[in-house]
C-alpha cells in the first residue's frame, strides 16, 4: 500500500472513531459541541493517531484496541490548537483554511471547547466501553504517559515558554526545551503508544522512542520554515507571524535547518531498521515529515 492510500484509509477510520466518541456528548450544552467538533473535523491530517497506528501494525497487531487512545492524542492535540489560536496566545484567525474556533464561537466557548476535549480525552481513555480488551496495567501506563506528555512536563512546559521567550533573545537551550516539549513530546508519545499496544519489547520501544524524538523535532523545524517560506494557501494559516519567536532559522538559519532536518529523519528511519519489511509505512511517514509542501 502506498503512503497517500495509508493515510486517506487510517484518516476514514480515525475520524469514524472519533464521531463514535462525539455522540456520547448527548448531554452536553448544543453550542460546545459544534465548538468541539467544529476543530476536531477541520480537516487535519491525524498525523499523531496515524503514527500510532503505524507503529502498532509495525509490530504485527491490529490497531483496532489502539483506536480510542489514538482518538485521545488526536483530541489533546485539538484542544491545544483551540488555545494556541486565542488573542492571549497566538491570535491567531485562520487554521487549516479556516477562521479559527474563537472566531467562530467567541474566546469564551472556545477555551471551554478545548478544556472539554482535554477533559473527554481522559474520560475515553478510562471508560471500559473503549478499552475493555486492554489490561488495566496497560491502560494506567498509556494514561500516565499522555498525561506527561500533554501536560506541565511536556507540551504545556513547552508552550509555556514559547509564550515567556516570545520576542526576546533567547538561547539555543531555551529553543531546545521548546521544540522537544511543545511539539516532539506528543509526537514521541504517539509512537510509543502505538508501540506499547502492539507489544514492543523494552530494546525495540526504545528504538521506536528515538524515532519518535527525531520525527517530532524535525516536524517542529519544519513548521518553523513553512512560516517563513511556505505558501498560507497550503499551510491553511497565516504565515511570517513567528518571527519574534523562539525559532530553529533564528537560531541556526534556514540552510542549517533544512540539514538538521534532514539528519533527524536519516536518524528516524535508521531506528526503525531493526523491524525490517514493516517499517516500511514508519519510514514513509518520516520522509513525508520531513518533506512537507514549502
Amino acid at each position: 500500500m502506498d503512503l497517500g492510500t495509508y493515510l486517506h484509509e487510517k484518516k476514514i477510520i480515525i475520524e469514524d472513531t472519533l464521531r463514535d466518541i462525539c455522540s456520547s456528548f448527548s448531554t452536553s450544552p448544543g453550542m460546545l459541541r459544534d465548538a468541539m467538533e467544529y476543530m476536531l473535523f477541520s480537516n487535519g491530517k491525524r498525523i499523531r493517531p496515524i503514527l500510532a497506528i503505524a507503529a502498532c501494525e509495525a509490530k504485527q497487531k491490529s490497531s483496532d484496541d489502539l483506536l480510542p487512545f489514538a482518538c485521545a492524542i488526536e483530541m489533546i492535540h485539538t484542544y491545544s490548537l483551540i488555545h494556541d489560536d486565542l488573542p492571549s496566545i497566538d491570535n491567531d484567525d485562520l487554521r487549516r483554511g479556516k477562521p479559527t474556533c474563537h472566531k467562530v464561537f467567541g474566546e469564551a466557548v472556545a477555551i471551554l471547547a478545548g478544556d472539554a476535549l482535554l477533559t473527554e480525552a481522559f474520560r475515553v481513555m478510562a471508560d471500559t466501553r473503549y478499552t475493555e480488551r486492554i489490561h488495566l496495567k496497560i491502560i494506567r501506563q498509556i494514561i500516565f504517559e499522555i498525561a506527561m506528555a500533554a501536560g506541565a512536563e511536556g507540551m504545556v512546559g513547552g508552550q509555556v515558554m514559547d509564550v515567556l521567550y516570545d520576542g526576546k533573545e533567547g538561547t539555543k537551550n531555551i529553543l531546545n526545551f521548546i521544540h522537544t516539549h511543545k511539539t516532539t513530546s506528543l509526537i514521541r508519545t504517539s509512537v510509543r503508544t502505538g508501540s506499547i499496544i502492539g507489544g514492543a519489547k523494552t530494546k525495540e520501544l526504545t528504538r521506536l522512542t528515538r524515532y519518535g524524538e527525531c520525527i517530532g523535532f524535525a516536524f517542529q523545524i519544519m513548521d518553523d520554515l513553512l512560516d517563513a517560506e511556505g505558501n498560507e494557501e497550503i499551510v491553511g494559516k497565516r504565515l511570517k507571524k513567528d518571527t519574534s519567536k523562539q525559532t530553529y532559522i533564528k537560531h541556526y538559519g534556514i540552510v542549517a535547518s533544512k540539514i538538521r532536518i534532514e539528519q533527524l529523519i536519516e536518524e528516524a528511519i535508521e531506528s526503525v531498521e531493526f523491524l525490517g519489511g514493516n517499517s516500511k509505512i514508519l519510514v514513509e511517514l518520516a520522509r513525508f515529515i520531513g518533506n512537507r509542501a514549502l
